[in-house]
């Protein structure tokens, strides 16, 4: 297929088509990475025939390699691979709009309803729920990970690291991509990685963007390309960075979520839970914008709406700036609504960022995209970072009040239903998610 036909035949594919698809993703995308990265292969590889299996995969596992949200960023990638740079921006964009929206308005139920019994019911059965995610979470990023004793050795170490001694997140990731590095040189065998998702083989048949079809001619890698994408990135974060250094000073509470959720955004490798250890220490225990009970809230509100998971953060600078009051009184939605698009145009930013620049080589290549050693050793750190925030959140779930007060017995329960449903019996999380919920309600009934 020459350049032209292919340039024919994606504009077979309007952009407006694209675009209504986008946005119906957008409202449909539940169940978290694995949920959302199911549904696009579904309509895009298998019912639409948009672009093939083979070239699904190639993106994806490039997506794998970045920080961030992988589906997100694979939405991106596909969006920019048909339509080039306004593609995969709309793409992106799309799928994490409609989440903000429903979450600013959940975050603004929670934080002025949160206490009416119904709603008290509903987060007291969902909070053991979102427990069991978490372990679910580190069983399937486990059993994908540790393959031999020097992963498992990492997964330890970084366990005991931050558990006992509590050292900080960026400091174990950087850790452990040293020793990635090394054993890579001395234990290749150790720390190489291959890829989860299946193989290739499987065919639905011809493809918009077939196995064999050539880069769209915007796709081109250039190193004019690469620094016009670059630049804007940098361009776009430094502006709004500098406006709140200036307007607002930099001891600011904006102006320090911008900084600390930047930070987030290049240190989700392994996705959402893995940067929840590291917003849990910053936002809750250092920074003190909102309560460990409310994260956890937060979390189980993320986990029933669309979108990706690390839009929990845009939770995070609602409760935030709400609480503060940054303001006044007066306006405390409005106050928490701009400190959720704020944490939002930080989070997702790099991104867009990584995804256009990136592209292009990846395109070139038309290969199979391999996680580095270091990649594969702070993977592995993941796993034990992800386990510590199962047991912060079971400690906070089933002792409410600490080891002192009272055994939540009920809560243990519902707890051990949820992870034996996703664990044993491989159940939908959203079902999961409902079932708990309603236990939460009858059992806030039958008390009160």
């Amino acid at each position: 297929m020459s350049p032209l036909e292919t340039k024919d035949n994606l504009a077979s594919l309007s952009f407006y088509q694209a675009l209504q698809f986008w946005l119906k993703l957008g409202f449909i995308s539940f169940g978290g990475p694995a949920g959302q990265i199911a549904i696009m292969h579904q309509e895009l590889v298998e019912r639409r025939h948009w672009i093939s299996e083979k070239r699904f995969l190639h993106a994806l596992n490039f997506c794998m390699v970045l920080p961030g949200p992988e589906a997100q960023q694979l939405a991106t990638y596909i969006g920019w691979l048909m339509h080039g740079t306004r593609g995969g921006i709309m793409a992106g964009l799309l799928f994490v709009l409609p989440s903000l929206l429903i979450i600013i308005f959940l975050s603004w139920l929670y934080i002025a309803f949160g206490e009416l019994s119904l709603v008290a019911g509903f987060l007291y059965g969902i909070k053991p729920a979102v427990t069991a995610i978490v372990i679910q979470a580190v069983h399937r990023i486990g059993t994908r990970t540790l393959k031999n004793s020097s992963l498992w050795f990492i997964a330890g170490a970084a366990f005991c690291a931050i558990f006992l001694f509590d050292i900080p997140f960026p400091l174990i990731v950087l850790c452990a991509a040293m020793v990635g590095y090394l054993g890579g040189r001395f234990l290749p065998h150790h720390f190489s990685a291959k890829s989860s998702h299946g193989n290739v083989s499987k065919s639905y048949g011809a493809a918009l963007i077939d196995d064999h079809t050539p880069a769209p001619y915007y796709a081109k890698f250039s190193w004019l390309s690469l620094s016009k994408v670059v630049g804007m990135g940098l361009l776009l974060w430094s502006l709004p960075m500098l406006f709140l250094v200036t307007q607002l000073g930099w001891d600011h509470l904006y102006t320090q979520m911008a900084w600390f959720f930047t930070k987030a955004a290049l240190l989700t490798f392994g996705g959402a839970y893995a940067v929840l250890p590291y917003v849990m220490q910053g936002a809750v225990q250092h920074y003190g914008w909102l309560s460990t009970t409310q994260m956890l809230n937060g979390l189980a509100l993320g986990e029933t709406t669309p979108g990706p998971l690390i839009m929990v953060l845009a939770f995070v600078g609602f409760v935030g700036a709400y609480v503060k009051a940054v303001f006044g009184p007066e306006q405390q939605f409005f106050a928490g609504a701009v400190a959720a698009c704020l944490v939002t145009w930080f989070t997702f930013l790099p991104s867009f960022i990584f995804v256009l620049a990136g592209g292009p080589i990846i395109e070139a290549t038309h290969q199979e995209v391999r996680l580095t050693a270091p990649l594969t050793a702070i993977t592995a750190a993941v796993v034990g970072v992800i386990l510590n925030l199962a047991l912060f959140f079971a400690y906070h779930v089933i002792w409410p009040s600490g080891f002192s007060g009272r055994f939540d017995l009920v809560s243990c329960a519902i707890t051990l239903l949820a992870a034996v449903a996703l664990l044993r019996f491989k159940m939908n999380v959203m079902v999961v998610i409902a079932a708990c919920a309603v236990l939460g309600l009858l059992s806030h009934f039958f008390r009160g």
